[in-house]
């Protein structure tokens, strides 16, 4: 929501409201009060309005795993925070009544997050009720051991139900709360055991090797440095023994005792694709039952087009069992050829409630009646309600007969806990632990949804953090991000650099999303990257926003591809910071162990050995290309990687056109607090540098400035002219 600039705005709209005689009389009482607020707001202006640093953006509160009480009143769930000065994350349980009439109560601290092993990225931590609403149980890293809590609902008291030698993988909790049952794998002595035993006696270097990282206790994951090894495609990651098969164990919650829990025991798992019928036309991304009457809601992918690698939509269908081979899907508009990322049934009805990410990466909430076949809107947004920022799939709003619990989230709009009711659509806000960073950005950089269509008409959506008095007499530098502009904008995908920090320094921030497709090929792929950021500069300098003479730009994973096939392909930017890897001789050689990422490597980027695919290798890869890059590059690279770019940051680094920083005990994603407090203030002084002519006057950062004014006297020297190789 954007408060109006002027007071006499705010009381022209309220006289021209034409409000119903029953919501006049509901909502009379707070209205005047509403109004004085507001223009308090407003009369105190930006100038009141802290500054969004970059330290703030870190420590933002984020919300997660909602789960609401068995009898309908109460929801649980998580916050997440950063904390730089003592580079942890402190987590907490909340519990708090859906009336929303009193603050959440604190139950239980919450560990560490628990989190992916090459990606960095938080994993969820689902919330289990007891069936008399006494109790949550959780999984929580605490004291160096994953194991099951439990927190009383009134927050009287906390209790670890499981003391294991081994980690807590997956729980369930028995029908009638009596006993929690728990699977583990290896122990967590025999894991320290077995890479003690490597260490001592030499690694074999096999296809399990991540040969590009450092390879005893690499990465700091689950609280330790820990040894890792590749468990599946692509560069799916996990600690040594990760492939012990899971044991269950039971444990009585009266006697505290616990039993080893044979497989005949074991209470129904969700089901998968393996237990549905084997004549689906496709395998289910998606499946839930129905625990009334076992109705099976599915998605399934939609048409995949020629040279795409995935479909664009998936299908929303129900099945009346597991036997049937015939879906029934939904036929309405509102959910046909959508990006369905959620679905859910909604107690005691025949209602699928299914979430939907729109093309700007907005999401909405529908319901489908699978008797009626009607469709209606729950809840429509101009941003997340799965999340702070988007996950794998994003952590699904809580869900009971009448009421949505979700996180919410939108570009300029950090993320809250608000409470929908499932028929009316009526919102509340039940936790927004953001408030004060939600006003400020709303007082100084609010961003803006902005449409465009490159030279061949694709169509591309951003969010524009405009600078700060910016002004068409001295337009300001822009800085731009490709990738996705999920959830709430720290910094874009990896969350690396500060949009609103940018703005407010007087350089206007833009992140780009991707055209929601996967081609095959990779260089149509990178293109779409140039040709968004070279027809928006085109776009905002027309209209007086930018000075397209300074351009600056950003990237991690796919993002930094992006950024590095536009530096060789345009002189658009001037100056770029990347965070990931591109395609090098380097990354293919230390990866060659493994068919499964040589067939990969093959279908997505169309490359073999250098001897097989020489011409390919020269057309796609950024090491054979550096001639043609012009602008100095910033590289900021997790120990986890840096290796497999050094193909081309090295010989950029030898002609002091790139600086290179690589962060110790870092995966994909960067995720200790101070590592990324660091990106966070080089990148903004990198482009504050470049693009502005500014130096930070803290004695500290000398050193850096130092270098920087070397790299620009030799890049003057090496391309003539202005200092990005323009004429």
């Amino acid at each position: 929501m954007k408060l109006f600039h002027k007071p006499v705005q705010w009381v022209a709209v309220m006289s021209r409201l034409r409000w119903g005689a029953s919501i006049k009389k509901r909502y009379a009482h707070w209205l005047p009060a509403l109004a004085l607020v507001l223009l308090g707001v407003v009369v105190v202006g930006s100038s009141h309005a802290e500054r969004i640093s970059s330290q703030r953006l870190l420590e933002v509160t984020d919300l997660g795993n909602p789960v609401i009480s068995p009898d309908g009143r109460y929801v649980a769930f998580r916050s997440e925070q950063a904390s730089v000065e003592r580079n942890t994350y402190d987590t907490t349980w909340y519990v708090q009544a859906l009336s929303g009439k009193y603050p959440p109560l604190r139950v239980a601290n919450g560990g560490l997050p628990l989190r992916e092993y090459n990606g960095g990225l938080a994993l969820p931590s689902p919330a289990t009720w007891s069936p008399d609403g006494k109790w949550i149980y959780y999984r929580a890293l605490l004291d160096g051991r994953v194991s099951v809590w439990r927190a009383a609902a009134d927050g009287s008291r906390t209790q670890e139900v499981t003391s294991d030698p081994a980690d807590v993988r997956d729980f369930v909790l028995s029908g009638d709360g009596k006993a929690l049952a728990y699977s583990v794998g290896a122990t967590r002595k025999a894991v320290i055991a077995a890479e003690e035993s490597e260490y001592d006696h030499g690694i074999r270097i096999d296809d399990t090797v991540n040969i590009a990282a450092g390879l005893f206790r690499s990465s700091k994951v689950d609280g330790r440095p820990t040894t890792q090894r590749l468990l599946g495609p692509w560069f799916s990651m996990g600690p040594l023994l990760a492939k012990v098969p899971d044991r269950w164990k039971a444990t009585d919650l009266a006697t505290m005792t616990t039993r080893d829990l044979p497989a005949s025991e074991l209470s129904a798992r969700p089901l998968t694709p393996a237990d549905l019928s084997p004549h689906l036309h496709a395998i289910p991304i998606r499946i839930i039952q129905n625990p009334g009457d076992g109705r099976i809601a599915v998605l399934l992918p939609g048409h995949k087009d020629k040279g795409l690698a995935d479909s664009r939509y998936v299908e929303l269908a129900v099945l009346p069992d597991r036997r049937a081979s015939h879906p029934i899907y939904c036929t309405a508009k509102l959910c046909r050829h959508r990006d369905i990322t959620d679905i859910q049934w909604r107690p005691g009805s025949d209602e699928v409630v299914f979430t939907v990410t729109s093309y700007d990466r907005a999401q909405s909430i529908y319901g489908w009646n699978v008797v009626t076949g009607q469709v209606r809107p729950i809840m429509l947004s101009d941003g997340l309600v799965s999340g702070s920022r988007q996950r794998y799939g994003g952590i699904p709003c809580a869900l009971s007969s009448d009421t949505l619990v979700c996180v919410v989230a939108e570009a300029d709009h950090p993320p809250r806990l608000q409470a929908i009711d499932v028929e009316s659509g009526y919102r509340r806000i039940l936790f927004a632990p953001n408030k004060g960073m939600d006003a400020d950005i709303a007082a100084t950089v609010p961003a803006k949804l902005i449409h465009w269509k490159d030279a061949q008409g694709r169509e591309f959506t951003g969010q524009f953090f405009e600078a700060r008095g910016a002004s068409a007499a001295h337009p300001p530098p822009l800085f731009v991000n490709f990738y996705h502009c999920y959830g709430f904008l720290r910094g874009g995908v990896g969350d690396e650099w500060p949009f609103a920090t940018l703005a407010e320094d007087g350089i206007s921030a833009l992140c780009i999303n991707a055209i929601p497709e996967y081609r095959l090929d990779a260089a149509a792929r990178y293109d779409q990257g140039r040709a968004a950021i070279e027809s928006v500069v085109k776009l905002l300098s027309a209209e007086g926003r930018i000075d397209r003479t300074h351009v600056g730009m950003g990237g991690l994973s796919y993002g930094s591809e992006v950024t590095l096939w536009t530096l060789v392909h345009s002189n658009v930017v001037t100056a770029a910071s990347v965070s990931g890897v591109s395609v090098t001789p380097t990354l293919y050689l230390l990866n060659t162990l493994r068919d499964a990422f040589r067939s990969q490597f093959r279908q997505e980027w169309q490359l073999g050995s250098s001897e097989e695919t020489p011409k390919r290798w020269r057309e796609v890869s950024p090491a054979y290309q550096l001639d043609r890059i012009n602008a100095p590059i910033l590289f900021q690279l997790p120990e986890q990687e840096y290796r497999m770019t050094l193909d081309y940051s090295l010989p950029l680094a030898h002609r002091h056109q790139a600086d290179i920083y690589v962060f110790p005990d870092e995966t994909h994603i960067k995720f200790q607090p101070r590592h990324k407090m660091a990106v966070y203030e080089r990148n903004v002084d990198w482009f504050r540098f470049w693009l502005q002519d500014y130096e930070d006057p803290n004695p500290v950062k000398a050193g850096q400035y130092r270098i920087w004014r070397g790299m620009k006297k030799a890049t003057k020297r090496h391309f003539g002219g202005s200092v990005h190789g323009r004429s």
